[in-house]
């Protein structure tokens, strides 16, 4: 575990504008092997900084729909689910929630929008919502002018060589230290065997 240096941030800065782009042309750009690119790659996999790679597909062009963005005030327990419905519909392609209990997203959907939103949301989850269509969008990915640091998931300190990564629920986490790593998995099993009584 290290710190992300410059040539890990160039390294996402070239896959931000191409996640199609050869190791080789990385390698050359950052002055290191192919071999050594696909390392750095991995790592930034491993640590979560790299999620995934993906396709920007424009949807309109691909069935009859009307690109909207719609904004939901939602019940704040309902949250959590409201984004986890909309992130599973294949209409939706963005989401985002607000620390104040909103949910954005944007969606190729068809003409009727309502009946798309009540068939694919809980309705008593939501307490008004807002559609505007949109007529263009450009989505821009770019890791300029970001300090990158990798957060400990217990305490929020940043991660250093002396930190750990663990799986935990099958998701690779980052730690500060071994004791964070412990109170980590500790709560995440209590939470996990509570859920387990509960259903």
């Amino acid at each position: 575990m290290r710190d992300l240096d410059e040539t890990d941030v160039e390294i996402l800065r070239l896959l931000a504008e191409d996640g199609r782009r050869p190791y080789s042309d990385i390698a050359d750009r950052v002055d290191l092997s192919p071999p050594a690119v696909s390392d750095r790659v991995d790592r930034l996999r491993e640590q979560g900084v790299i999620r995934r790679f993906t396709a920007d597909i424009d949807r309109t062009k691909l069935r009859e729909s009307s690109p909207v963005l719609v904004t939901l005030a939602v019940e704040p327990a309902s949250v959590d689910a409201v984004r986890e419905s909309l992130a599973a519909a294949p209409a939706v392609e963005h989401v985002f929630t607000t620390a104040n209990a909103r949910v954005v997203f944007n969606a190729n959907v068809p003409r009727d929008v309502r009946g798309w939103l009540l068939s694919t949301v809980d309705p008593d989850a939501v307490r008004e919502y807002d559609v505007d269509p949109i007529e263009s969008v450009e989505w821009r990915i770019t890791v300029e002018g970001t300090d990158f640091a990798v957060s400990c998931a217990e305490c929020g300190n940043t991660v250093t060589e002396e930190g750990v990564t663990a799986r935990v629920g099958g998701e690779v986490t980052q730690f500060c230290c071994p004791s964070c790593e412990e109170r980590y998995r500790d709560r995440y099993e209590e939470l996990a065997e509570a859920a387990g009584e509960g259903g």
